[in-house]
């Protein structure tokens, strides 16, 4: 009998193919696809400043690894890289269907995930801390590993603040819409999902990827927000709109639309960072009181307040997000020259 799988193990593409290592993983349904070889790099610059010369010299790449038919309108993605602030101990960029986004929670619970589980990181029981340099700034991790095993990822994000609350922008034919502005590596608008009479179900995604965009983009066109770091910093990301939880233990339901019309399957990590900065300028929670939220499937995050700073003039809090995640497989991507299709499509 042939050993097909020798074989094709022993097969090497042609050497002007375009070839890409990556490991995929999901965190709590939210696809990853981690590359750690074959995209280009620089050492020149911050990770934010890497981030613009990605986004300017290697788009194609981006949309190759990340849009049919290698990936799909709703694929996720990060570039593993070198760090470049001090004590950081590796870089990344996180990459989506329109481009290169500023911070990732799931991306940075994946990430850790498919660092330790590798080998990559020695695991450490009962914790493994591994410092991320990110667009947004620096983000710290913790692998909680049991028995050689990562059970969880909790981070650190970057400090998070509220740019407006109760604020108001009409849309469309939908008419005035209420938001809440926050930042916590992205900025989010923030709705409530009983306004437009929304379940946060996946039968209602369509109708939310809709009027998250209409909103997303109103935002952003009326009410364009500001980082006191970086103008690189400010821009609407998505839409989250909030809802009830399914169960008595969840705080809430969180469901993003960003990018171009991207649906988070899980809660959002840097979307739960905002939502925590929220309810805390609310005093709805006190510093180190833990909320449980869960995506548009199911799956849960919990968020807590660490800590309280400020970024420029901003009170913000310091949040600590937790959820799982998985590996699906290693991958070894190629683009062929010759293929028509080499830098990928979209049907959505």
């Amino acid at each position: 009998m042939t050993d097909w799988s020798e074989r094709v193990a022993r097969w090497e593409p042609p050497h002007r193919w375009r070839r890409f290592l990556a490991v995929d993983a999901h965190t709590e349904g939210e696809p990853l696809r981690v590359v750690f070889s074959g995209f280009p790099d620089t050492d020149a610059g911050t990770v934010l400043e890497r981030r613009e010369w990605a986004r300017d010299r290697h788009d194609g790449l981006r949309r190759a690894l990340m849009w049919e038919p290698r990936g799909h309108a709703d694929m996720y993605g990060c570039v593993v890289g070198p760090p470049t602030s001090p004590g950081a101990d590796v870089g990344v960029l996180f990459t989506h269907n329109e481009g290169f986004s500023t911070m990732c929670g799931h991306g940075i619970i994946g990430l850790t995930t498919v660092l330790v589980t590798c080998g990559l990181v020695d695991a450490e029981a009962p914790e493994t801390t591994i410092a991320i340099d990110t667009p947004a700034g620096l983000v710290h991790a913790t692998a909680h590993v049991l028995e050689g095993r990562v059970t969880r990822v909790s981070f650190r994000n970057v400090p998070s603040f509220v740019a407006r609350l109760g604020a108001t922008v009409s849309v469309g034919d939908v008419g005035p819409v209420r938001y809440d502005l926050a930042y916590g590596g992205a900025f989010y608008a923030y709705v409530d999902a009983s306004d437009f009479g929304l379940e946060l179900v996946p039968a209602e995604t369509a109708a939310l990827i809709d009027l998250g965009r209409r909103i997303k983009d109103e935002v952003q066109r009326s009410d364009p927000p500001h980082h006191p770091d970086s103008p690189a910093l400010g821009f609407v990301y998505g839409t989250i709109f909030v809802g009830k939880g399914s169960e008595a233990d969840v705080h809430s339901r969180n469901v993003c639309v960003f990018a171009d019309g991207e649906v988070d399957r899980c809660p959002t990590g840097t979307g739960v960072s905002g939502r925590l900065a929220i309810h805390r300028a609310r005093g709805e929670i006190d510093v180190g009181e833990e909320i449980t939220l869960e995506s548009i499937l199911g799956t849960r995050f919990s968020g807590r307040v660490i800590d309280t700073a400020h970024v420029g003039l901003h009170e913000a809090v310091v949040p600590e997000v937790s959820g799982r995640a998985w590996i699906t497989g290693r991958n070894e991507i190629f683009i062929d020259p010759d293929d028509p299709l080499g830098e990928g499509f979209l049907l959505r």
